[in-house]
Parts: structure tokens; C-alpha cells; sequence
């Protein structure tokens, strides 16, 4: 069960309303990189876990807070918003037809489906996607996930920190950012301790595999698909070619692609599938 408080996790504030810099934290809110995203993921993993219970519970603290991120986007999108409510309504209900313009570059969604309100959408209106949320059931596959998720919000976060000049967006998504710092750690920190103290021991995903059941000369070998035969980078002091894995069980090596299989030849279609009379008389020809 869930509580809420009031109150704010940190301070928004908006020195100076802007409907543009309201639609670029929407990407924040409701894009692939976002807090919907981060919160729903980590949530679905802590209620899906089975295995140690520290794990449910570390998660669900990082997943809660994370409602409070999107609380407080969501109030900075309404306060870039309301000080321009009416030159948005003049604007939508004028005579320029050009979308692109209304409100300044803002989203007109803004106005006509939130009532100048933030939207479960990114910056271009798209609506959140459920498949973009990772809840595995590997803790190991889903903390990568999370390292992951937190590194492209993080980014995100820093970019529009460049994109704004006003002070109070600049203080709160400092806030934000210093959180994603938080969260890669604490991701990487799980890793560490299911690997005993170094990452490389939950190496390769899932451990519980064994790996006397793959095709082993092919587990460590870099595969090089370019076409120029002296494309390989042998002696060139890459790590992913050559020296220790990373889990420490083989050695890199590099390998030109070739084929191993055949030429795929499929049965001829199905009469009542209705292919065409050339597709069924001509199966299986070789042009």
C-alpha cells in the first residue's frame, strides 16, 4: 500500500513561465528516458521479486520516490504553463493554422486535452509506452536494465538543465540529477554484491545457465562483419578482441564472419493460403 504527502519532495519554481521548456519536460514525464518509465520499472520488479526480500524492499523505496519525480515535472510543466494561459487560448482559437506555432512552439495538448496540465506523453505528445518497462525476474538482467535507465534519464535531466536559464528549473533538475547519481550506484552496488564483491562474478546472465551447453567456441569470439579483409583489428590493443573476458573464463578473440549453416529452403505455401500460382508451381527453384 501506498501514502502520499503534500508537500513536495524538493522545490519547483518557475521564475519565468515558458509553454516551450513545459513540452521539453514532458520527455522527462513520459518519454522512453523518463520517470513514468524508471517508476513503473522499478515498482513491477519489486512486485514480481522472489529471492532475497532485501531486494523487494530496496526497490520499492527507489520506485516510490520516483512518483514524486513525476509529481513534481508534472508541477513544473503546469507553472512554465499558467503564466501564459492566455496568449495560449488567443493563439489555439486564432486564425494561424499552423500547429507548429501554437503556443509558441509549445504542445497544444497542453491546453486541449490537459487544460493546461502535464500529460503521460514525451515531448512530442507521443503517449507512454508499457513496453519499454524491464521486470525480468533476473536481478542481475534487471539491475543492468536500471544502470541503463537511470544513465539515459540522467542525461536527459542534464540536457535540459542546459536548455533552460531560469533559475528555479536549473535548482530542481539539479535535484533530479544528483538522484539519477544515486540510483546508477545503488544498481551498480546490487551488481556488486550478487557478484561477491566484484561485478564480473554475475557474468554471464543468467549464471544459473550452464555454460558447458553453448556452443563455447563462439562465446568469447568478437565477430567481424566488414566486408574489407584487412578489416581485422588484431594487435591493435582493443579490449573487446583480445586479453582476459570480462568474467574471467576465456579470452577475447576476433574472428571473420562466415557462414556455418545452409541456405535457407522453405516448403511450398499453403493451397488454401492462396499465394500466388507462380509461389507453388515454382517452390523450391533456385531462380
Amino acid at each position: 500500500m501506498f501514502y502520499h504527502d503534500k508537500k513536495l519532495q524538493y522545490t519547483v519554481k518557475v521564475d519565468k513561465p515558458d509553454p516551450q521548456f513545459a513540452r521539453a519536460l514532458q520527455q522527462a514525464i513520459g518519454g522512453i528516458e523518463g520517470e513514468i518509465r524508471v517508476c513503473l520499472q522499478y515498482l513491477f520488479q519489486a512486485w514480481n521479486s522472489r529471492g532475497p526480500v532485501r531486494y523487494r524492499d530496496m526497490l520499492l523505496n527507489p520506485g516510490t520516490e520516483e512518483i514524486a519525480h513525476i509529481e513534481m515535472l508534472a508541477t513544473a510543466v503546469c507553472l512554465n504553463l499558467q503564466g501564459a494561459s492566455s496568449s495560449v487560448i488567443d493563439t489555439i482559437v486564432g486564425n494561424d493554422p499552423l500547429m507548429e506555432k501554437l503556443i509558441g512552439g509549445g504542445d497544444p495538448r497542453h491546453f486541449l486535452s490537459g487544460g493546461m496540465g502535464a500529460l503521460a506523453s514525451d515531448a512530442n505528445g507521443v503517449p507512454f509506452n508499457g513496453s519499454w518497462v524491464v521486470s525480468s525476474g533476473n536481478i542481475a538482467s534487471d539491475m543492468f536494465a536500471n544502470v541503463m535507465a537511470e544513465a539515459t534519464g540522467r542525461t536527459l535531466a542534464t540536457r535540459l538543465y542546459e536548455m533552460t536559464d531560469d533559475a528555479g528549473m536549473k535548482d530542481m533538475l539539479s535535484f533530479l540529477i544528483a538522484r539519477d547519481t544515486m540510483h546508477q550506484q545503488q544498481w551498480l552496488a546490487v551488481l556488486e554484491e550478487l557478484g561477491h564483491g566484484d561485478i564480473r562474478g554475475v557474468l554471464p546472465i543468467p549464471n544459473s545457465f550452464p555454460q558447458s551447453q553453448e556452443h563455447q567456441e563462439f562465446s568469447y569470439a568478437f565477430v567481424d562483419t566488414n566486408i574489407d579483409p584487412d578489416s581485422q583489428s588484431a594487435g591493435q590493443n582493443r579490449r573487446w578482441t583480445q586479453g582476459s573476458s570480462l568474467d574471467g573464463k576465456s579470452e577475447f578473440r576476433e574472428i571473420k564472419a562466415q557462414p556455418v549453416g545452409y541456405e535457407p529452403m522453405l516448403a511450398p505455401p499453403l493451397p488454401e493460403g492462396h499465394a500466388q500460382t507462380e509461389q507453388i508451381e515454382q517452390a523450391g527453384q533456385k531462380s
